[in-house]
């Protein structure tokens, strides 16, 4: 009898994912500090048309040659169901997930342009906190707050969020980053075979990695980053597991409460997908 109570409950979330009125839109942005359209895609979950309920906004950050696909079916990273399955579940709350697009215009979506920050006649950083995120609060019915948002990306985008909460503590409630770039001194940079070029987003972190960021801040900002939840997910076999030690270990030295999970995995899919659950649950508590 209890097993069979197990198969039912288990085929009732299913059902109730599969019944989910969650929609998935790929949209675009004009940017005045760009001088472009930029591409997005945007999760809004199931009862957002039926209601007049304001949602918290997980920004879910693509890592290099990524884009704001990359995070749904067609990129491997399958958001929308496992969003759904999670809400469905009760173990996440029903938010918003807004995927940005950070691509460059090189091969492979790579080279001039890709990554988060500013850098030569690209202001990136400043169209996300400028125009993107005041754009997304007044198109969707967001809690417009920091309460209200959190950051999360893999890889690059991974760095992209610890960079942003670093400097702006206000605008968001918790950070996760998994397998993240956090040291623009990777070494493991030398192994992978790209043109240098393709990789103008790293000298674009120079002055700002997260770990640099902490061994400079001063008391006041150590002070802002202490308001913000943080956590570091990365697999045990990723060559970026050093850099993630590294700035764990500023952080506690610093006195910064942070997570840290190491998990077996490599630097792919397999490991981000199942990072994700984790981050829906982490982003907002329940209550």
């Amino acid at each position: 009898m209890k097993r069979l109570f197990v198969i039912a409950f288990v085929l009732l979330g299913s059902v109730l994912s599969l019944q989910a009125q969650s929609r998935l839109e790929h949209l675009t942005v004009k940017s005045e500090i760009l001088g472009v359209e930029k591409p997005y895609s945007v999760y809004l979950p199931d009862g957002y048309d039926s209601s007049t309920e304001r949602y918290p906004v997980l920004y879910l950050l693509h890592g290099a040659w990524g884009n704001h696909k990359s995070w749904n079916r067609d990129g491997g990273g399958e958001q929308p169901r496992i969003t759904d399955e999670m809400i469905a579940a009760g173990k996440a709350v029903k938010m918003i997930v807004v995927m940005p697009d950070a691509t460059g215009i090189g091969p492979r979506r790579g080279g001039k342009n890709m990554g988060y920050f500013n850098v030569r006649d690209w202001a990136y950083e400043d169209f996300f906190f400028q125009e993107f995120i005041p754009y997304i609060d007044q198109k969707f019915r967001t809690i417009a707050s920091k309460e209200g948002r959190a950051i999360a990306g893999l890889s690059m985008g991974g760095g992209g969020s610890v960079v942003y909460a670093q400097r702006h503590p206000e605008m968001f409630n918790a950070c996760y980053s998994t397998s993240g770039l956090l040291d623009h001194r990777y070494r493991a940079v030398s192994k992978v075979s790209v043109n240098p070029d393709e990789i103008e987003w790293l000298w674009s972190v120079a002055q700002t990695s997260p770990v640099e960021f902490l061994r400079y801040a001063t008391e006041e900002q150590l002070e802002k980053l202490r308001t913000v939840r943080w956590m570091l997910d990365c697999g045990d076999d990723d060559s970026l597991i050093q850099t993630n030690l590294d700035f764990f270990t500023e952080m506690k030295r610093e006195k910064v409460a942070v997570e840290f999970r190491i998990r077996d995995g490599v630097h792919d899919w397999k490991f981000w997908r199942e990072a994700l659950p984790l981050i829906l649950q982490f982003s907002f508590k329940k209550e």
